[in-house]
């Protein structure tokens, strides 16, 4: 298995106070060079589910509403990240997006801009398919583009073992819903773990190559409950491949990467010539892509994270509560995204574990 392992070299400096934009335009560059034209932006902390590996099952601290973007404020910051800041795609996370009842509406917002490109962004949906067979339909009219939907097992007692939820039926019902809606492609997403679902590997990977979806395998990433990640416990991307290799033949993608997280390859079950399709691994631990990393992240209230793992993060919510302007903004959001790391550090023996999980960064 072959996985670029290229980290970001220094190509600039700034000096110190300068502005980066110029009059409240141009891109998200860091001082790497890397460029910043994928949006995640985050609508809710909350969560029908509560994954072992994501949430407690109790005890949760919701971000209080107040403090929470309105659906305008939404709005704003992406307008000014597509028009401003070179933004070409957006994708909608959580928590679970699909609890923002106006979901909807801030996709057509979104749908109606124009990028540098003179289209439309792409816009993207990160879900655990719950609901979702009720409202595909109505997301696509709006402009969605494509989904990406959680699926640990195919196993209900170990899907709500898991998830602490019997919703598997449902899960499945909005997978299926998403194809029938034309969002393409429906990728799946599925995070492996040691001794919990290792079991689910192949029999997931037949269902999405039926469904003819794209299934990416994860490892799984200290972004959970605090003290719960373990490296030892985590199964890897070799691992992965391998067990795939047992009943599917494998070629690495000739597709160029680029940014994209997922080391795709061409699979065939070699039971079934007609079984054939794409199978994506993310090795965010073993083989970090940091170098490539094209995201810039907006929280739930409104503040900018330049990596999935930072430390820091810079409030647009309060600046624009006290009266900033567009260009303001931008360059706020600019000088935030400026000293991003050079990779998220899992890897050394330093790193410490974000304050805020998944659920309150948006995936």
């Amino acid at each position: 298995m072959t996985i670029s392992l290229a980290m970001p070299t220094i190509r600039q400096s700034k000096p110190s106070g300068e502005a980066l934009l110029d009059a409240g335009v141009g891109e998200l560059r860091d001082h790497t060079g890397r460029v910043a034209k994928d949006l995640r932006v985050s609508l809710t902390d909350r969560c029908n589910l509560r994954c072992t590996y994501c949430m407690p099952e109790e005890g949760m601290e919701w971000i209080p509403t107040e403090e929470v973007l309105s659906d305008e404020e939404v709005i704003r910051l992406i307008r000014i990240g597509v028009q401003r800041l070179g933004i070409e795609q957006v994708r909608f996370t959580g928590g679970e997006p699909l609890l923002r009842r106006s979901l909807e509406h801030i996709i057509a917002e979104t749908a109606a801009l124009t990028t540098r490109t003179k289209q439309k962004p792409t816009i993207a949906l990160t879900s655990n398919a719950l609901g979702l067979d009720k409202r595909a339909e109505a997301l696509a009219h709006a402009g969605l583009d494509r989904v990406n939907l959680s699926l640990d097992t195919l196993n209900p007692q170990r899907y709500k073992a898991l998830t602490r939820r019997d919703r598997l039926a449902d899960a499945i019902k909005g997978i299926e819903a998403a194809i029938d809606a034309g969002l393409k492609p429906v990728k799946i997403n599925t995070v492996v773990m040691k001794g919990v679902n290792e079991d689910d590997v192949l029999p997931l990977a037949r269902f999405a190559l039926e469904h003819r979806c794209q299934l990416r395998f994860i490892e799984q990433m200290p972004i959970g409950p605090r003290e719960q990640w373990r490296r030892e416990d985590m199964v890897t991307a070799e691992a992965i491949i391998a067990t795939l290799g047992t009943e599917l033949s494998m070629t690495p993608s000739s597709k160029p990467r680029g940014s994209a997280p997922a080391a795709l390859w061409q699979v065939q079950a070699k039971d079934d010539a007609q079984l054939v399709g794409e199978i994506g691994v993310i090795a965010s631990v073993t083989h970090p892509f940091c170098g490539d990393c094209d995201r810039t992240r907006l929280t739930t209230d409104g503040a900018i994270r330049n990596c999935l793992f930072a430390h820091a993060e810079t409030s647009l919510r309060d600046l624009m509560r006290d009266g900033a302007s567009d260009a303001e903004l931008a360059e706020a959001w600019a000088q935030a995204m400026w000293p991003k790391a050079y990779g998220h550090g899992i890897n050394d023996p330093s790193f410490v574990q974000p304050e805020r999980t998944m659920s309150a960064i948006g995936g």
